[in-house]
């Protein structure tokens, strides 16, 4: 027995997001506030954003957007935030821009690892604060920091 399919028996299936087509293109976030991410604290991040003429200075919470991939942001990062930047209690809003870095301290794992983590970015200033006892000071960091800085 020999069948015959023609159009009619193709189903299709509709477009789960309407029928507008998908495109690359992307929102030019020119409105984007400006911003210093002070705390990353998994996948989300504490920036704080300095008095300009969108708004008084404030600490919001942020996550990063989805169109800026899987590069990983610091401490000291300067970013564009969009959308709830009021700083109120459960307000979210939205990493959608990161400037390049101009410097970055880094440090991998242990010796066989060769990923290598930033620890922080963009520092001016370098601070290094350990105990003088109890714990014993490990000097190794001291001493990779200062050659870094």
């Amino acid at each position: 027995m020999t069948s015959h399919y023609d159009e009619s028996d193709v189903r299709s299936r509709p477009n789960p997001r309407g029928t507008r087509p998908r495109s690359k293109q992307r929102p030019a976030h020119d409105r984007a506030r400006r911003g210093i991410v002070v705390l990353v604290d998994r996948g989300r991040y504490r920036v704080e954003l300095p008095a300009d003429e969108q708004g008084p200075a404030r600490s919001v919470t942020a996550m990063r957007a989805r169109e800026l991939g899987r590069r990983a942001l610091a401490v000291g990062d300067r970013v564009g935030v969009v959308g709830d930047t009021s700083g109120d209690t459960d307000a979210l809003a939205r990493i959608v821009q990161i400037d390049p870095r101009v410097s970055m301290l880094r440090r991998t794992a242990d010796d066989t690892d060769a990923v290598e983590r930033v620890i922080v970015a963009n520092a001016d200033q370098l601070a290094v604060v350990v105990a003088a006892a109890d714990p014993a000071p490990r000097t190794g960091f001291i001493d990779r920091a200062l050659v870094a800085g």
